[in-house]
């Protein structure tokens, strides 16, 4: 039997986040960063965390506090070192907003074991922006095309959607995320997470999932820094 920890990385998510923790709670530990949240997220947390000690939820909940906002990758990084930290062997990753669905986690815990990166491929969606669609294909096509040595290879691993962000890491590939100074900012952490993986010759794959869009903290800050990120893969292609 596999042991499987859940990282969710949260800023102001009182909205949704009991129901995401509760949730994922069915299935496997679950691990919070509340990442300077200013609103009642740290509040709720609290207390699913004693219904937790309670007996009320099937698994243990852990709450990373950051004090101040650090975004996605430090938020995630957090989690992935406490779960090597702490044996898991399977570390998935999801949102905070009921974008991804917990109640498939069963399904990322019973995907092949064998694989590095299982990313949940956002096959059926709702309410997505036709922008961050286009962007989301356009990273698709930059990142496997920079995780291939030869300058005239396009392809790479071939891998559809390189930005989901609901994903289940290897320990192995958690290990490494974990232990890396990221050059990321925001939601290029899931381009970085998979290049670091691709580039040591861990295997990715895909699954599809349901996404329904909902809040985001998508600007164009973020999309220069995509952008920035991009261009780096770029320029260390083949490394």
């Amino acid at each position: 039997m596999y042991r499987v920890l859940t990282v969710i990385p949260a800023h102001n998510e009182e909205e949704t986040i009991r129901k995401v923790v509760t949730l994922a709670l069915k299935h496997t530990d679950v691990s919070v960063t509340d990442d300077g949240s200013t609103d009642q997220t740290g509040r709720i947390l609290s207390e699913i965390l004693e219904e937790t000690r309670a007996g009320k939820h099937s698994h243990s909940l852990n709450i990373i506090v950051h004090e101040k906002a650090t975004h996605i990758p430090a938020g995630i990084q957090d989690g992935l070192k406490f779960g090597v930290k702490e044996g898991y062997d399977f570390i998935i990753t999801m949102d905070a907003g009921m974008s991804h669905d917990p109640e498939v986690l069963p399904e990322f815990i019973g995907y092949d074991s064998d694989i590095d990166v299982v990313i949940g491929m956002r096959k059926d969606t709702a309410n997505v922006p036709l922008y961050r669609m286009a962007i989301s294909r356009m990273a698709a096509l930059v990142v496997n095309y920079s995780l291939t040595s030869s300058y005239f290879s396009f392809f790479g691993p071939g891998i559809s959607d390189c930005t989901s962000g609901f994903r289940r890491y290897s320990r192995r590939s958690a290990e490494l995320i974990a232990s890396s100074e990221l050059k990321s900012k925001a939601f290029d952490f899931h381009m970085e997470a998979l290049a670091l993986c691709v580039r040591k010759g861990y295997s990715a794959a895909e699954h599809p999932i349901k996404y329904i869009f909902s809040n985001s903290s998508f600007n164009s800050r973020v999309l220069k820094q995509a952008m920035k990120f991009g261009f780096h893969l770029l320029a260390t292609k083949g490394r």
